[in-house]
């Protein structure tokens, strides 16, 4: 076996951080589509001042976010191979599972009857809403019905995701736990059930508590995550990663409460012994700012991680590799409020990089997950090609 160039690969996964139109966009009704453009445009420009360095700006035309002759990272636009645009399908697409068949989404229609009916029968309780909404919003619109009545909200979103509100006051939470196993069935199988625990007794009061809980679907076959972990190697899912692998391949996973908590323990784990892979992924951009659409938010979250990312920059040691990217796009300014199929970047980074350069567009995600196979001298169990050998370090 040959040597490993890294000791410890970071990846942090921006979710929904997409930098323009995929070439098959059309076809999911995105063409035009650009998150990290159409929020600079709206924001006058971004400060990014360490992503700029690393070559954001190579990546394609963003207001106020600069070309770099000499940048200090090697950069890259990946394509998405997989057929969706949701959050399973981006990141497991980058640890080599090509996705062929998407997750079923029920945004515009809410769950079918049959199934809410099967769904009161076997949880003896009735639901109220089933249909697309923010978290928030619809506690304030039936929080208090919730409470008169004992019935489940229920909603969805623009991912393949259930979701189950109940106030910790009146549902015990071990009952609001219970409810995965229907959705099995291929007639309306998602990729995730989320039970959303909440508090309160008003409208306007009511907040949701850290007790929720992910039920996803595994992995349909083996990762990278798997090869590593079966090499003993440190796997450390930081965020909602053990959700979105259902734990398969992870060795500890860190929960947080924000981008900004999540970087926190990204630097904090950059000052431990890890030897391994620390994947990471930062949810806010997506749930809090891109779905509801607000682009002058989205912009101050980047500006926000940027600033941390210089800390995490200074953090890591010269063996270390960081590269950042992301799952899927979700453009503040698209119409509705779903993912859009996009493009996004990678951006890597090491203190000992050797040759920083542009490699252009690559084929697929799993360029990641191939590139830290080959790295830990690991099988990678499923597709991607990988560019380790563009990622020279100094001696």
């Amino acid at each position: 076996m040959s040597k490993e160039l890294y000791k410890r690969v970071f990846v942090i996964v921006c979710d929904s951080m997409g930098i323009g139109h995929a070439e098959d966009a059309a076809l999911f009704g995105d063409e035009g589509a650009n998150t990290i453009g159409h929020i600079c445009e709206a924001k006058d420009g971004l400060n990014v001042i360490n992503m700029e360095g690393l070559g954001l700006g190579n990546l394609g035309d963003f207001k106020g976010i600069h070309p770099i002759a000499h940048p200090l990272g090697t950069t890259a636009t990946l394509k998405e191979v997989s057929n969706g645009k949701d959050t399973m399908t981006g990141h497991w697409e980058m640890m080599g599972l090509k996705v062929t068949k998407p997750f079923k989404t029920f945004t515009d229609t809410g769950f079918p009857e049959e199934f809410i009916k099967l769904f009161e029968e076997k949880t003896g309780r009735k639901c109220l809403g089933n249909y697309a909404e923010s978290g928030t919003k619809i506690l304030d619109d039936l929080g208090e019905k919730q409470l008169e009545t004992g019935d489940w909200i229920v909603y969805t979103s623009a991912d393949s995701v259930f979701q189950i509100a109940a106030n910790e006051e009146i549902i015990p939470l071990e009952e609001l736990y219970e409810a995965r196993e229907l959705l099995m069935d291929e007639r309306w199988k998602v990729g995730r059930v989320i039970a959303r625990p909440f508090v309160g007794r008003k409208k306007g009061e009511f907040k949701r508590t850290p007790n929720r809980h992910d039920y996803a679907l595994k992995p349909f076959g083996k990762t990278v995550l798997n090869r590593l972990k079966d090499a003993g190697l440190d796997v450390v899912g930081v965020g909602k990663i053990p959700d979105i692998f259902v734990d398969e391949g992870i060795t500890k996973g860190i929960h947080t409460v924000s981008n900004k908590d999540g970087m926190e323990k990204t630097i904090e784990l950059a000052k431990e012994n890890h030897h391994g892979l620390i994947f990471v992924n930062l949810v806010d951009f997506d749930a809090v700012y891109g779905h509801r659409r607000n682009a002058i938010g989205y912009g101050d979250a980047i500006e926000e991680f940027d600033a941390q990312l210089s800390d995490l920059m200074a953090a890591i040691n010269d063996d270390d590799l960081i590269m950042i990217t992301a799952d899927h796009g979700n453009d503040p300014t698209w119409k509705g409020t779903d993912h859009t199929r996009e493009h996004v970047p990678l951006l890597i980074y090491s203190k000992s990089l050797h040759h920083p350069k542009n490699l252009g567009l690559l084929e697929s995600y799993a360029v990641i997950g191939a590139t830290i196979a080959d790295n830990f001298n690991v099988e990678n169990p499923g597709i991607g090609e990988s560019i380790l050998k563009e990622l020279e370090r100094d001696a």
